[in-house]
């Protein structure tokens, strides 16, 4: 509707309804005179008539109101009164924690039955603060995907920290550094069994489980999958076209074949790693093993790359040995043997027992694809048992926080983000920027992840132009009233234009511990997140891991000064035998003269 015909409608709608009501009205009045009263019996049909014209009245303003222009009048009209951002309301209506407990019985299967105990669920059961907006706090349920995207040292590692310890299942976590485990580990520790994962030798954690590659590979269909994450470890879409798309997708068929060939030959990937390097002197046992395989698909491949040229073998062998280049690193591959007191992880047990795995990586790309294969093997496996739970969900759910995903962990998330939540597989991201998004899963995977994410953290520090252009104008726009002075100094009209709700430079300068808020089905928000260290239940495990240790030393020193005492009692008492020798004689002297 254009706006003379919206004027013309609100001109003459309250006449219209004024005329229906003064019809009900006397309509009333003449069916409560006496009966002799000249026309009377007109009265229904006055209120018949001043009925109609109040619902039609009533239908005009609801089909507005619900219909395309209505809508966006409305939101204008909010967006006027709220200058763009999130009312409390909204908030309180779409992400507060009463919000993500009308779902929860859809979220967590278990909970359904419940009646009106659901509503004294708490909220962490269902989805986990992120951030809080004045008075309110924003929540994200668990079937959600979340963003935060940040320069170093702006607190995505503090704020990531919170979500590990709020996850109500099991956690899966990825890091360059040790300071996700000193947070998480002592809290954690209260709900479920932790475990790490650190084939860089990252501080001075060892690995307490061990992920062997060929661990599943007798089926076909785990051998490409597995072949397929350790090769995403080190390829770089950004930079495929053509030729580099080609030798990729021969380099997963080929050690897709290896591996199943290795696994049904109880080989390990040094063999596999031998056959890259050497295919002449490995075709005749590679052909041996894969003759068990239930897929002759598999023979043919390895067939067609060992009896290939020369030249097309090499290309593929040098696109594959990046993928097993952790195998140099002894600290990588010892992390692919079980320990005596470690074993390779059952994701079945780790999900029904709450546990958490933080996967160490240093920020090159060597261990890249081991830690690749190993969170897709768990993620893989969680979305099988899911297909078996009700609901098809995972109940209590797995949650993947990815710490700087895209240089350790480079997962399909261009994938995983449109599938997993609806799993209950959690998912939370942080990277650097949206280059680093565009440069490790291409222009198509980046804008994937971005629409797929129902929630973006924006932190303050980009410096980049283009993503700050684009932060603003997912900001939205608002309402700005400008003056306009005579030169005595007074207003002379005030005129309205739209500017972004928040422009570049303002996002660029957020305060520290600040982000905005993009989400879905809500207005931008600005709220402050919370930093792990400063949470009463993580002091208190570093409290009690003070306390811990500090009765270790008192004890240790009450241990060695018992055991001096005992050397030294020997000796103490040859000194002390004379001097209580005399001590008698004198005490029985003095008894004589008493006497």
């Amino acid at each position: 509707m254009n706006g003379r015909g919206m004027i013309r409608r609100r001109r003459y709608a309250p006449r219209f309804a004024l005329a229906g009501a003064v019809l009900v009205g006397l309509g009333w009045l003449m069916r409560r005179m006496p009966a002799q009263t000249p026309g009377r019996q007109w009265w229904p049909w006055l209120m018949m008539a001043g009925g109609l014209l109040l619902v039609g009245v009533f239908m005009a303003w609801r089909h507005g109101r619900g219909g395309s222009s209505g809508l966006v009048n409305r939101w204008s009209r909010r967006s006027r009164r709220n200058d763009g951002v999130a009312s409390w309301w909204a908030i309180l209506r779409v992400a507060s924690g009463w919000a993500m407990r009308r779902k929860a019985s859809v979220l967590r299967p278990s909970l359904r039955g419940r009646g009106w105990r659901g509503w004294f669920v708490s909220a962490r059961e269902v989805a986990t603060p992120l951030a809080r907006v004045g008075l309110l706090r924003v929540w994200s349920p668990i079937e959600d995907v979340t963003l935060r995207i940040g320069g170093p040292r702006t607190g995505k590692t503090g704020e990531l920290a919170g979500r590990i310890l709020d996850a109500p299942g099991a956690v899966i976590a990825t890091s360059t550094r040790t300071d996700l485990v000193e947070l998480c580990a002592p809290v954690r520790s209260l709900r479920g069994p932790v475990r790490v994962f650190n084939p860089s030798g990252v501080g001075t954690l060892r690995s307490t489980i061990a992920f062997d590659p060929l661990s599943g590979c007798q089926r076909p269909t785990t051998a490409t999958t597995r072949a397929a994450d350790l090769l995403a470890g080190v390829d770089s879409p950004s930079a495929a076209g053509g030729d580099r798309e080609f030798w990729a997708g021969q380099a997963r068929r080929v050690l897709a074949s290896l591996m199943h060939a290795a696994a049904l030959g109880g080989c390990s990937m040094r063999e596999v790693l031998a056959w890259v390097a050497d295919p002449d002197s490995a075709a005749a046992e590679v052909s041996r093993y894969l003759r068990r395989s239930p897929e002759p698909a598999y023979e043919s491949d390895a067939l067609q790359f060992l009896n290939t040229n020369e030249r097309t073998r090499s290309s593929i062998c040098a696109t594959i040995m990046p993928a097993l280049g952790w195998l140099t690193d002894s600290v990588a591959a010892a992390a692919t043997r079980p320990a005596e007191d470690g074993a390779e992880l059952d994701v079945a047990e780790l999900l029904a027992r709450r546990g958490t795995v933080f996967m160490l990586g240093a920020e090159d790309a060597q261990v890249a694809p081991l830690v690749t294969a190993f969170t897709g093997h768990i993620a893989r496996e969680a979305r099988r048992i899911a297909g078996q739970q009700r609901g098809g969900r995972l109940d209590p759910p797995l949650t993947l926080a990815l710490d700087e995903a895209a240089l350790i962990c480079p997962v399909p998330l261009d994938n995983w983000t449109a599938d997993m939540g609806g799993r209950n597989v959690t998912i939370h991201i942080a990277v650097q920027s949206r280059a680093q998004l565009r440069q490790r899963w291409g222009d198509t995977g980046a804008a994937a992840i971005l629409n797929n994410t129902a929630t973006i953290l924006l932190y303050g520090g980009t410096r980049d132009p283009d993503d700050l252009a684009a932060y603003s104008m997912l900001s939205g726009e608002r309402d700005e009233d400008v003056p306009t002075w005579d030169h005595e100094g007074r207003v002379t009209a005030i005129t309205t234009r739209r500017v972004p709700m928040l422009s570049p430079s303002q996002i660029a300068q957020l305060p520290a511990r600040h982000v905005v808020i993009i989400r879905r089905g809500l207005a931008p928000a600005i709220g402050r997140v919370q930093m792990a260290w400063k949470r009463s239940d993580v002091r208190g495990a570093q409290r009690s891991l003070r306390w811990e240790r500090r009765i270790d030393l008192w004890t240790a020193a009450t241990v060695r000064f018992a055991e001096w005492i005992e050397a030294r009692g020997a000796e103490a008492a040859a000194v002390l035998a004379p001097l209580l020798a005399r001590v008698r004689d004198r005490v029985s002297k003095s008894d004589g003269r008493v006497r």
